[in-house]
């Protein structure tokens, strides 16, 4: 397949864990990415924390499961998943969902200008197997239900507001959302088998409360192009979503999903694949499939959630794999940016970078202890392009 080529510029950006206003460099990515030196240098011997990281870089500990926040009295939720970050005058906030079930939901942490924890509670309650959402412009976080017929909720990261139920976006068993400012949709993925790719199209921008579901309508094969189609009943009831329309194209396991410049990317982990939707044409292709790495040794497997760096970056989590997050650079390069050790039985979740961009978050849902109560929640600072 020809190599694209995008004008560097400002454009907006915006994933399952940053949807602000982002400046991207040189967004190619020409299908498929290939291993190749990481725009950091291979990873270092393991820290303290038993991160591997590259040189210039340091991990520490934000909070663990069951445990309360260092600095607040507030006991952090067990299994954290996916995350985002917001602004928040200063300094910011870190949201990360609960993927268990039932009692799920949310909880945020709060940094002031320094990166020192000031806060930490409750955003989300009462919900079901909280696995991974989105951040919306308008500074919401969608937490989606990986349950069948679960649910999309729309809570508020700053702690203010009560959340809401977001009925109108489908029920199926949600994974990721990633909202397209230009186009005024909400991207979303489904953990199934023979899951779908979804849009949602709000009646009103910045109003989830009512709206179109639609589902991706494309052919078998791993490119070519694509449309939309209404779902008769975002209910899924009796029918289930996935099923209502004909020619809706099956992705298998959807997980993280991230949007910029014009394109929408999302993984799907039954065949560790990274999808590719470029929405100027309507065309999509593969990004990334380690069945497809020259030499064999794919660098990426377990593919997980995923989020960009504002330098135009992916950053892709593995569940299972060897713990790796691995960057997929606008040149088409897949290289290891860090591996924890020692939690074979976890998987790395929610990675959002900070506001500057020099601090990157994410969690070992299960950690040492391979159980739900045992997850921990990391900060690495370093060199970011940005």
């Amino acid at each position: 397949m020809e190599r694209r080529t995008f004008l560097r510029g400002a454009v907006i950006g915006s994933s399952a864990a940053a949807f602000g206003g982002t400046l991207m460099h040189g967004a190619a990515y020409a299908a498929p990415a290939q291993p190749g030196a990481g725009p950091y240098g291979a990873l270092g011997a393991a820290d303290a924390n038993g991160i591997m990281l590259p040189a210039g870089f340091s991990s520490r500990v934000i909070a663990r499961s069951g445990q309360t926040v260092s600095g607040t009295s507030y006991t952090w939720h067990s299994a954290p998943d996916g995350g985002a970050c917001f602004a928040d005058g200063t300094g910011w906030i870190y949201v990360s969902n609960s993927e268990i079930n039932p009692s799920g939901g949310a909880s945020a942490v709060k940094f002031n200008s320094s990166g020192t924890v000031t806060g930490a509670y409750r955003i989300l309650s009462n919900t079901r197997q909280n696995c991974a959402g989105g951040k919306t412009p308008w500074n919401t976080w969608l937490s989606c239900e990986e349950v069948s017929l679960g649910y999309v909720y729309e809570a508020d990261p700053y702690g203010v507001n009560a959340s809401v139920r977001r009925s109108a976006m489908g029920r199926f068993k949600h994974e990721a959302a990633a909202a397209d400012p230009v186009r005024q949709v909400i991207y979303m993925t489904e953990d199934e088998s023979s899951g779908c790719f979804y849009r949602f199209i709000p009646t009103t921008w910045g109003n989830l409360s009512s709206g179109t579901l639609q589902v991706l309508v494309a052919g078998t094969a791993t490119s070519g192009s694509f449309t939309w189609q209404n779902v008769p009943d975002p209910d899924g009831s009796p029918t289930t979503t996935r099923t209502q329309v004909s020619g809706s194209k099956k992705f298998n396991g959807g997980e993280g999903c991230h949007y910029a410049n014009d394109t929408v990317w999302f993984t799907t982990k039954g065949d560790n694949r990274v999808w590719q939707l470029n929405l100027a044409n309507s065309t999509y292709e593969l990004a990334y499939d380690d069945s497809l790495v020259s030499g064999g040794g794919a660098p990426l497997t377990g593919v997980d959630n995923v989020t960009g760096s504002s330098y135009g970056d992916l950053y892709v989590a593995e569940d299972g794999g060897n713990l790796e997050i691995c960057v997929i650079t606008p040149d088409d390069v897949v290289a290891p940016f860090l591996r924890v050790t020692g939690q074979s039985s976890s998987e790395i979740c929610g990675p959002a970078f900070s506001p500057a961009g020099n601090r990157l978050y994410f969690s070992s849902q299960r950690g040492t202890s391979g159980s739900s109560t045992g997850g921990i929640t990391y900060e690495v600072t370093g060199p970011f392009r940005v």
